[in-house]
């Protein structure tokens, strides 16, 4: 399955006890927590590039399955990290102490990045 398209956030939940687990302050906690992004994924056989548009803030990462790349996790923070393709529509990799899931059925994107035992998931849905 394709994963290419543009999403947008339909529904997150633990946004505020997964932020403030990774150490963000109240403030940009607040601030984000109401703001729909925008995932756009540009699939080229074992290539992506994902980029996420929350507000004003732009997120690029560009990866190649089974190639290690240098990704930004949610803080901002880069960290290399290798993404694995499990069937034809789950990406996973682990972003530091960030364990992330990603999964495309149908219309709907599915992801869920999980931080000890806190786990925080965006549906999106294509655009």
């Amino acid at each position: 399955m394709s994963f290419n398209g543009k999403f947008e956030l339909q529904s997150q939940e633990n946004f505020e006890p997964f932020m403030k687990a990774l150490g963000l302050s109240d403030e940009l906690i607040q601030k984000g927590k109401d703001i729909k992004s925008i995932s756009e994924i540009v699939q080229n056989g074992k290539k992506f590039k994902v980029t996420v548009t929350t507000g004003s803030k732009v997120l690029i990462n560009e990866f190649t399955i089974g190639e290690e790349a240098e990704l930004e996790s949610p803080t901002g923070e880069k960290v290399k990290a290798v993404v694995q393709m499990e069937g034809d529509n789950k990406l996973v990799t682990n972003l530091s102490k960030i364990k992330s899931i990603t999964e495309i059925k149908g219309d709907i994107v599915t992801n869920t990045m999980t931080l000890g035992d806190i786990s925080y998931t965006r549906i999106s849905k294509r655009i």
